[in-house]
């Protein structure tokens, strides 16, 4: 009768390749892929479990949660057991085992980070422009780990569709409105307006696919010119920093007026206090 030794029954283990990345970035709304490779497997199974609240989310390729992002992909025949995870937000981030049921457990852990772009339009929040001119409104993202897709503009709720709004047989130099979009370091869309008329004014807002949104408001002003526009910019920030300032002087002064009342009763408790013992001398 043959008996297995404890090597040979080491060598019969299952065990993971270690040579696949196991620290992930991914941005928000960005599939992710975990990918555990498990040799010789055997009759064990293969689980992927959520560190954070220790919640096993897949057994084998059955699914164990209510969470549809995730599921396990893995290909009949194949060593890999890869974890995806769609639609990541945030709270996704943290660490998720790849484990065996063996005795005892085998396990591999992973870091999945999941971040959140944010996109930027250059220049002032407020914009100032004089009816009739033109105005070019810039919205850019840093590049993540992944491409991000593009960028829509909207005018408060609604979506800017250049095509839509003017004859699509006019090329771009006749167009009043045109979008732009360039994909190089940064992800970057250019939103012009020619010929602006009132009806421009308002909330501007650039909204990519896989970032945090940015916004601007426009004015257009009629009959005023650009330097007043300027100036009237400049003297409402000036005005803006003078109330910041009125509001701490006003803080400070109730401050001290607290602090010389607190002094004053102090100063009336000792007053009080030598007049008794005053009083207590001269009886003695």
């Amino acid at each position: 009768m043959m008996t297995t030794t404890t090597e040979e029954s080491a060598a019969l283990q299952p065990y993971f390749d270690f040579d696949v990345p196991r620290n992930l970035t991914v941005t928000v709304g960005q599939t992710g892929f975990l990918h555990c490779r498990v040799e010789r497997l055997g009759d064990k199974d293969v689980a992927w479990i959520r560190k954070r609240d220790i919640h096993i989310l897949t057994t084998g390729a059955s699914t164990y949660t209510s969470d549809q992002r995730f599921q396990v992909i893995h290909p009949e025949g194949s060593v890999n057991w890869t974890l995806q995870i769609k639609y990541p937000q945030v709270r996704d981030t943290g660490v998720y085992e790849c484990q065996i049921n063996t005795e005892p457990k085998m396990s591999l852990s992973y870091q999945l980070n999941v971040i959140e772009m944010q996109a930027r339009i250059l220049g002032p929040t407020d914009i100032f422009v004089k009816s009739d001119s033109e105005i070019t409104m810039t919205c850019v993202i840093q590049q993540g780990p992944h491409e991000l897709g593009t960028i829509f503009w909207y005018k408060g709720s609604k979506l800017i569709e250049p095509m839509a709004q003017e004859n699509e047989l006019l090329s771009s130099e006749n167009r009043r409105i045109t979008v732009e979009t360039d994909w190089t370091e940064v992800l970057t869309s250019r939103l012009k307006i020619k010929r602006v008329v009132q009806s421009d004014t308002g909330n501007y807002t650039c909204v990519p696919t896989m970032a945090k949104s940015a916004s601007v408001y426009a004015h257009v002003i009629t009959g005023e010119h650009p330097a007043a526009m300027q100036h009237n910019a400049a003297v409402s920030g000036v005005s803006q920093r003078l109330a910041v300032l009125q509001a701490t002087a006003c803080i400070i002064c109730l401050v001290e007026v607290a602090l010389i009342r607190h002094l004053l009763g102090k100063l009336r408790l000792i007053g009080r206090w030598w007049v008794a013992r005053l009083v207590v001398d001269r009886v003695r």
